[in-house]
């Protein structure tokens, strides 16, 4: 995907990967799957965000160039795949939650050797970490938009219709 289809808000963007590919070299073998649920966390207002109290050394990678990669540590164990969205400065990103067969960010990170050491790299080939479109046609009535998941600590955040899933 070209750099433009991010530079969008991550509300647009998180609907508009479901149906995209997101494609992983490992050891010079292309693995492509198909996005299936993400989540937008949009900028300073949002208190489930990790930018809501400002830049920090964790989250300074928000604060860039939609398209690069921001991997972050969850419970001492899981590693969440998010793509950095819209204008540099403002922060705001799109986690990626699942894709056609693997359920859960820290199932799909771990089963695609997805590590820290991609944070603050661009999402591209480069980087062996992409999103391409292959041409699957999503209609909207086959996307469920939903409050996002794990963030009860976001009071009125908390039900926010950012998360999107595809339906079957």
């Amino acid at each position: 995907m070209e750099k433009s289809f991010f530079n969008h808000s991550a509300v647009k963007v998180a609907e508009e990967l479901i149906g995209k590919f997101l494609v992983r070299n490992m050891k010079g073998k292309e693995c492509a799957y198909m996005i299936t649920e993400t989540e937008a966390y949009d900028g300073f207002e949002d208190k489930a965000s990790h930018a809501y109290r400002g830049k920090t050394k964790r989250n300074e990678v928000m604060f860039r160039d939609a398209g690069h990669i921001y991997i972050y540590l969850t419970y001492g164990m899981h590693n969440m795949l998010n793509i950095v969205t819209g204008d540099k400065g403002y922060p705001a990103a799109v986690l990626i939650r699942s894709v056609n067969e693997i359920s859960g960010p820290g199932r799909l990170t771990k089963k695609l050797s997805i590590t820290k050491t991609l944070n603050t790299k661009l999402l591209e080939e480069n980087s062996k970490l992409w999103i391409e479109d292959r041409g699957v046609k999503i209609q909207k009535r086959q996307i469920k938009q939903t409050p996002r998941i794990g963030i009860n600590y976001a009071c009125e955040w908390t039900d926010k219709p950012y998360r999107f899933i595809l339906e079957d």
